[in-house]
């Protein structure tokens, strides 16, 4: 860890000896709000929002600093960045995540993917710039297809990702919002030098899924200035409701125990405590100090909501409400979608994904659905290339299929 800091340090400070990273060199964006001219901090303070957080408009970046993703250190610049963005119940908040701009390429004409990262975890540790530091981000190929391609691409850590805080996993409200901001944070941050016309594609896969279709749903009104052109979106729980049926007792269940934590979270009305008993308690507070995705796997397999509750409270009212407001489908995208899935898919179930499919060729978004021999791990990889593709096309003005 020391040694990561070291290299920060070191970078920041021969950043700085070059006009602070092209901040004073460059010309920001027009448009463009003014980020912090010094970077830091260099620890894990920099993920702790600000109290107060200070005015702003949801993109606006509040602090940054150089990184050095393992595998991106050869052919991308990148940087970490608060931003102001939006929570679930509608009220500023702050969020973390990874700005990178292709080596070699033209900021200026460079189109940006916002990219919505998978499930990584409830633990600060597990989040995701601090996974694209280690090298240990499964998402990773999908990105570099991307830097590889000339675009620029704004990773989102999601909202609650701080030592003191709790991720709000699988909220869609709060998703949409922060995977948008992202991207205009890319385009706020005058050292990556993005324009603030480039062509926007939402990526992601699983909890990304999720959260590029969020995106897709909500930029129309929430970020019209943004010249978004498709979505892309694989393994998608469209249906919270229906997937916690197919994670309840099965191999998948830590995935719904962080997704009643994540909700949580973003709620503070559901109270999720009150319902758990002293296993539901120990373990849950546990997962929060130390589970990423492989101790949801091993430690949770085959578990039962009722080991951990006193009473259900996916079926009171109250998560009702707040489940049917994470439900895609309401305010279809209004551009170009693919969409895919694992057609064995353990995790996130195939059927309630497909519903959404026939949700937006009714409402006439132009989609492709495309379906893959595997399960939900191996999905991501089945469909990377196709996914890839579907985005230079979009990118490069070609028109969009669709199988509705």
């Amino acid at each position: 860890m020391k040694s990561v800091h070291l290299r920060r340090i070191c970078s920041a400070i021969a950043g700085v000896s070059l006009a602070a990273l092209g901040v004073v060199a460059a010309s920001p964006p027009a448009g463009a709000t003014a980020a912090p001219l010094l970077p830091g901090p260099f620890d894990d303070s920099f993920y702790t929002p600000p109290s107060p957080l200070p005015a702003g408009k949801p993109g606006d970046v509040l602090r940054w600093r150089p990184s050095v993703p393992l595998m991106n250190v050869a052919n991308a610049d990148a940087w970490q960045v608060m931003y102001l963005s939006t929570n679930a119940l509608g009220r500023p908040d702050a969020v973390t995540g990874t700005i990178l701009v292709p080596k070699g390429k033209d900021p200026a004409t460079a189109p940006i993917v916002g990219y919505a990262v998978g499930t990584q975890g409830p633990a600060f540790k597990c989040t995701a710039s601090k996974a694209m530091e280690r090298g240990t981000l499964y998402d990773q190929p999908a990105i570099n297809d991307s830097l590889s391609s000339g675009y620029a691409v704004a990773v989102t850590d999601y909202e609650g990702y701080s030592p003191t805080t709790v991720p709000t996993y699988i909220t869609g409200q709060s998703m949409g919002p922060a995977v948008i901001d992202s991207v205009r944070a890319a385009q706020n941050l005058p050292s990556a030098r993005l324009s603030k016309s480039a062509k926007v594609i939402f990526q992601g896969y699983s909890q990304g899924g999720g959260g590029s279709m969020w995106a897709g749903e909500k930029q129309p009104t929430y970020a019209p200035e943004l010249n978004v052109v498709g979505v892309v979106a694989g393994g998608v729980p469209a249906d919270l409701t229906e997937v916690a049926k197919g994670l309840d007792g099965y191999i998948g269940f830590g995935f719904l125990a962080f997704a009643a934590v994540g909700l949580d979270a973003a709620y503070p009305d559901l109270q999720l405590d009150s319902f758990l008993n002293d296993t539901g308690r120990q373990q849950l507070a546990d997962a929060k100090k130390n589970a990423c995705v492989a101790e949801l796997l091993l430690n949770y397999s085959f578990k039962k909501i009722s080991d951990y509750t006193t009473s259900n409270p996916l079926n009171t009212p109250q998560w009702q409400a707040r489940l049917a407001q994470n439900k895609l489908g309401a305010s279809p995208p209004r551009v170009p979608v693919f969409q895919y899935h694992a057609g064995t898919d353990e995790i996130v179930n195939t059927p309630q994904a497909e519903a959404l499919h026939r949700t937006y060729c009714a409402a006439g978004v132009r989609e492709q659905w495309q379906t893959y021999i595997s399960d939900h791990a191996t999905g991501i990889l089945a469909g990377n290339a196709d996914a890839h593709q579907w985005i230079v096309k979009r990118f490069s003005g070609a028109p969009a299929p669709t199988n509705c």
